[in-house]
């Protein structure tokens, strides 16, 4: 574990008191869930854009030619 010292405006450290005390959790653990979601949500990001470079239409429409013409199902529609 590491220790941070974080500066962050009252108003903030006030709203993070109250939502903590109705989610019955530390500020420790909601900024630690915090920053791994913003974290992951950079990461998927990042991800997604290093994918869509790789991405090739030719592929993309030899897949879609595969998908059979018909009508859809009652219950699809």
């Amino acid at each position: 574990m590491s220790t941070l010292s974080l500066r962050i405006p009252k108003y903030l450290h006030d709203k993070l008191k109250k939502i903590v005390a109705t989610e019955s959790t530390s500020i420790n653990q909601f900024i630690t869930s915090a920053l791994a979601e913003k974290i992951a949500a950079l990461e998927t990001e990042a991800y997604l854009e290093l994918r869509a470079k790789r991405a090739s239409k030719r592929k993309f429409h030899r897949v879609l030619d595969k998908i059979p013409d018909v009508e859809a199902e009652s219950y699809d529609t």
